[in-house]
């Protein structure tokens, strides 16, 4: 009984408390107010909106035309190198909070503002249809940049410059390698050569310059786009903040900029000097036919040196320790023609010590090869052609200019291609010469552009890099003075002085520091003598190698996967719609984010 009396007390407080439950529950208590936006230590600023899609497009060639003004021989004779930064810059701005496929077409039309300008050397003997189509490859490079920058601008952490000037880095890694074994020409580290920016060149090379350049410009581009953020809502406790970031980012990019400056450029010879005689002996015309006079041109350099030599035995000039003749100095392969080989000759022995020849080779088998070849008073020629420090074939000729990659293809769209008759063949070992007790990297023509056969000659023990080139087949073009922004800056890279010898200028000699002296003018005969720096200490650029490209590369590819997703446009265009409208907050709450 008392257990069915429990029973039943615990059934009536349990029906009681069935009972006054739902009017518990509907007993309203006190509410506290939600705000309509969450409460934030820091307001996280509503971004402008992208500009409409005329004013993106206008942006984007702008930069394109702003990069090309940087380069030498394009606005002005030394080029305006911050431009390079302000088109960086203005890419950003073209392509901030799009979606890809606009930023596709920004950055087509950035490239093609860009390089049909820089590029126009191209076409100076051949016509429009290889320029155009050199332009469209190389725009299509910026394209994919284009489609990439609206994500890199997302990335997290506030790393998003990093991400855009590592994006810059990794185009620019990949233009270098294809097609047809890349076409690096255009980077934006070669438009620097006078800018405080070229000191990062001896840290990490071309792709830490274009780093600080393209992470100025997107520190700039950032700078623009928190001046345009949009303003709190009335009635917020805060406001949104403008100009202080503004003011940082400005400053991060001035300090970007002025950070190479810093850098150690050490121009002592370590290893003594010596003293060069760089010919530039002229051709009779420009034009692809230069060298349907191959003799004359020969000619035209032995009688540079042999009116040196006449100056040395009367006493009015000193005596060099080595003669430089640039790339197709002899067009004639002096083992076929015995006349070509006892010009050379006589003309080493008449000035007395070696001259490095710049000469084209028959063979092997149906190619031909792009040769320096050291030529000494002793031995002349003999053992040159089998001696690896006596001789350096061109490893990277350029495709369609010295081979012709899938000729009978493009051969239905230009007879020109028959203007290559053979094709060149690959040189096979790094570009090391020996002579007179010097140890000399040898680098031909647009082999210069490339990173890695410039550091291997380093690598491999150069105390100095030779240049040799010919520019007659590109006329009064810019060619020339762009060819000798990139070796002033494996100058600074290397730490090593530079003599750039060309057939027709612009020649040049240039100190371990890229000061570039005593530069010719095109077309004309002339003779560079000069002491030159002998340096043996590695920079930190040579010791790292490929490393630092690699590595920015791979930073754009995670920042890239990882950045927060973009709002999705409406049909209205825009980010929900255009301008994105911030309602208005409650006194006393926080800036939406």
């Amino acid at each position: 009984m008392a257990d069915g009396a429990r029973g039943g007390t615990t059934g009536a407080r349990a029906r009681c408390s069935s009972a006054a439950s739902p009017a518990s529950r509907a007993t309203p208590g006190p509410r506290r107010r939600r705000s309509a936006y969450p409460r934030l230590v820091r307001p996280r600023p509503a971004e402008p909106a992208p500009a409409a899609l005329p004013v993106g497009l206008l942006l984007a060639v702008l930069g394109g035309v702003a990069t090309w003004a940087a380069f030498p021989g394009a606005a002005s004779a030394a080029g305006w190198w911050p431009t390079a930064i302000v088109g960086a810059a203005l890419l950003s701005l073209a392509t901030h909070g799009v979606r890809a496929r606009r930023g596709l077409l920004a950055g087509f039309l950035f490239g093609t503002a860009f390089m049909f300008p820089h590029l126009e050397w191209s076409g100076t003997y051949v016509g429009l249809l290889p320029w155009s189509a050199l332009t469209v490859v190389c725009a299509l490079f910026y394209a994919v940049l284009g489609a990439c920058l609206p994500r890199l601008q997302r990335a997290r952490g506030g790393l998003a410059p990093l991400a855009v000037a590592a994006g810059w880095v990794a185009l620019e890694a990949a233009r270098a390698r294809v097609p047809f074994e890349g076409f690096p020409w255009g980077r934006l580290a070669f438009s620097q050569a006078d800018a405080p920016t070229l000191g990062l060149a001896a840290l990490g090379g071309s792709p830490a310059v274009t780093f600080g350049v393209a992470l100025a410009g997107a520190c700039l581009a950032g700078a623009v786009l928190a001046l345009l953020r949009l303003p709190a809502p009335p009635g917020a406790a805060r406001g949104v903040p403008r100009v202080r970031p503004a003011v940082v980012s400005l400053l991060v990019a001035v300090l970007v900029t002025a950070a190479g400056a810093l850098v150690p450029r050490p121009t002592g010879a370590e290893d003594g000097t010596t003293r060069i005689a760089a010919v530039q002996g002229n051709v009779p015309q420009a034009g692809l036919e230069f060298n349907a006079e191959r003799r004359a041109v020969l000619d035209n350099h032995a009688a540079a040196t042999r009116a040196l030599a006449e100056q040395v035995a009367a006493g009015t000039a000193p005596q060099p320790d080595l003669v430089l003749w640039p790339e197709n100095s002899s067009d004639i392969d002096p083992y076929e023609n015995a006349d070509a080989r006892r010009v050379i000759e006589s003309t080493a022995t008449a000035i007395g010590v070696p001259v490095l020849v710049g000469a084209v080779l028959d063979g092997p088998g149906r190619y031909v090869s792009n040769t320096g070849l050291v030529v000494t008073p002793q031995e002349g020629l003999s053992g040159a052609r089998e001696d690896d420090s006596r001789h350096y074939v061109k490893q990277r000729p350029a495709p369609f200019g010295e081979y012709m990659p899938h000729r009978s293809f493009f051969r239905r769209f230009s007879d020109k291609v028959d203007l290559v008759p053979r094709d060149f063949v690959h040189g096979d070992h790094v570009g090391l010469l020996r002579a007179n007790g010097v140890r000399i990297g040898d680098v031909i023509c647009f082999e210069v552009a490339f990173d890695d056969t410039v550091r291997d000659s380093v690598r491999a023990g150069a105390q100095f890099l030779v240049v040799q080139t010919n520019n007659a087949t590109f006329g009064y073009s810019d060619e020339a003075v762009q060819q000798l922004a990139m070796s002033r800056l494996r100058a600074v890279e290397s730490g090593r002085a530079v003599v750039q010898i060309s057939t027709v200028g612009v020649s040049a000699i240039i100190g371990p520091d890229g000061t570039a002296h005593d530069e010719t003018t095109l077309f004309t005969r002339d003779v560079l003598q000069g002491d030159v720096a002998l340096r043996s200490t590695e920079t930190v650029a040579t010791r790292v190698g490929a490393v630092p490209e690699q590595v920015l590369t791979g930073l754009a590819l995670l920042l890239l996967l990882t950045a927060r997703r973009g709002q999705r446009p409406d049909r209205r265009g825009g980010r929900g719609g255009g301008r994105r409208t911030v309602p208005s907050a409650p006194a006393g709450d926080p800036v939406p984010a």
